[in-house]
Formats: C-alpha cells, sequence, structure tokens
C-alpha cells in the first residue's frame, strides 16, 4: 500500500470515526446499560475498522456494519464475563488451600478464553461433550446422558472439536510462519 492509498485510507476512518462514534457508543449503552463498557466496544470497533478498512457507499451501510462489528464484540463480553463467572464459582467451592496464586487464577482465565474462541464457531452439543470430557473428566456415557445423546456421538462430537482445534492452532502456526522475515 502506498503512502497516498494510506493516507486516504486513515482520512476515511477518522471521516466514519467522527461521523459515528457518538451515535456508535451511544448504541452499546443502551444495548450493554454501561457507559464504560460501551466507550470501550465503541473504540474496539473502530480498531478493527482500522485494521481492516472498508469503504462504505451510505451512511446506513456504514452503520449497519459497524452495528455488525460491536454486537460481535458485545457476545465475545458476555461470553467472557459468564467465563470469569463459572471461574469463579468454581474457586469458591474450592478450599481456600488448595486455591491456585492470582497468576495462576490469570493463566486459567486466558486458556478458557482461548478454549472458547476455538470452540464458538462449533455446534453447540460438540463444543460442550468436548468441554465436559476434557475440563470436566467425564466419561463419554456421563456426557452422553448429559447431552441426551449416544455415547458413539459424544465420541464424534469430541474427535470433531479437536480436530477443530488442532486446524485452528495448525493455520495460527503457518501464518505466523509466514510473518517472519
Amino acid at each position: 500500500m502506498g503512502t497516498a492509498e494510506f493516507a486516504l485510507q486513515q482520512q476515511h476512518v477518522e471521516n466514519l470515526y467522527s461521523d459515528h462514534h457518538s451515535w456508535l457508543q451511544g448504541w452499546l449503552r443502551r444495548r450493554l446499560g454501561d457507559a464504560s463498557d460501551a466507550a470501550d466496544l465503541a473504540q474496539d470497533t473502530f480498531v478493527r475498522l482500522i485494521v481492516r478498512p472498508r469503504s462504505f457507499d451510505s451512511d446506513p451501510e456504514a452503520r449497519a456494519y459497524l452495528r455488525t462489528i460491536a454486537n460481535g464484540l458485545c457476545i465475545d463480553l458476555w461470553r467472557h464475563r459468564e467465563l470469569e463467572r463459572a471461574w469463579l464459582e468454581t474457586l469458591a467451592i474450592r478450599p481456600e488451600a488448595f486455591a491456585p496464586s492470582a497468576e495462576e487464577q490469570v493463566a486459567v482465565l486466558q486458556a478458557l478464553y482461548e478454549v472458547d474462541r476455538m470452540l464458538c464457531h462449533l455446534p453447540s452439543k460438540a463444543a460442550r461433550a468436548f468441554v465436559l470430557a476434557t475440563a470436566c473428566g467425564m466419561t463419554h456415557q456421563e456426557v452422553a446422558r448429559e447431552l441426551g445423546v449416544s455415547s458413539r456421538m459424544v465420541g464424534h462430537y469430541i474427535t470433531r472439536a479437536m480436530l477443530h482445534c488442532m486446524q485452528l492452532e495448525a493455520r495460527s502456526l503457518a501464518q505466523g510462519a509466514t510473518a517472519l522475515p
């Protein structure tokens, strides 16, 4: 990308920001009920637009795109908070003597976020079967009862989830290798 093209894209994003930031932040504030979260997600939405610039033919088209990006960020925020809530509930029932350190807690949350990102594109039963079997240590029969499916189906779900995670990891490694000089 040449300097002139970069400057033009930067000006386009600046125009979109000045024209739509207040509207987007208001939309997010109504959706989330929290001004601070709304401000953070509005900024994150425009960061995504900076990373992957787009041009729009009209204000309604720009707002629809911004709303779509912001809605996905809302869903991610809610999922992260649900993971945090579940993790805190898990910690609350453990004896204090076995509580992980603050660093370990952060590491576990980061791992949970990463696994969640990997599994969010799978059908819910496949993702749930994988988590129940791997994280909770349930047998295939226990998972089958929990999900209301056969043990064979649980095996299929877990295999599908593992394959999906391996493909994502391979793709990530390949992208990292191509990014090297």
